[in-house]
């Protein structure tokens, strides 16, 4: 079974605190955790060694709203305006934890895979990429719906679900986010700094779920469902377990 902890609102800084402190207690857990959370203004989330100063316009950022914070994972920079974001924490010393990273991403996404083909109520194909897709440009692999990597959520040869992970002795963090609005073209021009790059390359790899645009009710009523399809789908996988893992990585 595992611990479901949604708790709520705040800003980034706290939620990836939150995070971080889990991380930091996780063999004193006795059940993997699944984090929900939402953001309490327009937000970006930027990996451990990522410089966001180098691909953000800050002082525009700033003007728009936009709150800024590390995460403990790595990989590139998320923005929380158009996405559900998660995090899946697994101590080491339960069956769902593997030494290998890439095992980790295969079983965390085969279930957001399953949620995301729940969601859209068919079979439209979609799979785990295998490979990462090439950048089209050198900013573009700072930004996680920018370019594909491996074992992200893929339909149509767009990705619809990307994450960043850390693994720890005492287990790993999965910090998610799922793709919901295409983002807004007047946003990214503002606040990027190689965004005719960045932009094209969004616009090219990002499948979102609800289309161009959504209201806030579409969006929060995706949310909510989003969440209780993936707290069934990583049950699932767990129950599985080792059926679903990827051999021979």
């Amino acid at each position: 079974m595992w611990e479901i902890l949604d708790t709520g609102i705040g800003s980034a800084v706290r939620n990836m605190q939150i995070d971080a402190d889990l991380l930091e207690g996780l063999d004193q857990r006795p059940r993997p955790i699944l984090h929900f959370y939402e953001w309490e203004t327009d937000s970006a989330t930027y990996g451990y060694f990522t410089d966001p100063a180098r691909y953000l316009n800050l002082s525009q950022a700033n003007e728009r709203g936009l709150s800024l914070a590390r995460r403990s994972t790595g990989g590139g920079i998320v923005f929380h305006l158009w996405d559900m974001a998660f995090s899946v924490l697994v101590p080491s010393h339960c069956p769902e934890f593997s030494s290998n990273t890439l095992e980790n991403y295969a079983f965390v996404n085969q279930a957001v895979l399953g949620a995301v083909e729940s969601f859209l109520n068919r079979d439209l194909g979609l799979y785990l990429t295998e490979a990462d897709f090439e950048a089209k440009g050198p900013s573009c692999s700072h930004f996680c719906m920018a370019k594909p990597t491996k074992y992200d959520v893929i339909l149509e040869g767009r990705k619809i679900a990307g994450a960043a992970q850390r693994k720890t002795k005492a287990g790993f963090l999965h910090q998610g986010t799922l793709s919901l609005v295409m983002p807004s073209q007047d946003f990214l021009d503002a606040v990027l700094i190689s965004k005719d790059e960045v932009r094209a390359a969004m616009q090219a790899f990002t499948f979102p779920l609800l289309g161009a645009s959504a209201t806030e009710q579409q969006m929060l009523q995706a949310q909510e469902e989003l969440k209780e399809l993936l707290t069934t789908h990583l049950t699932q996988a767990s129950v599985n377990y080792p059926i679903h893992q990827t051999p021979n990585i």
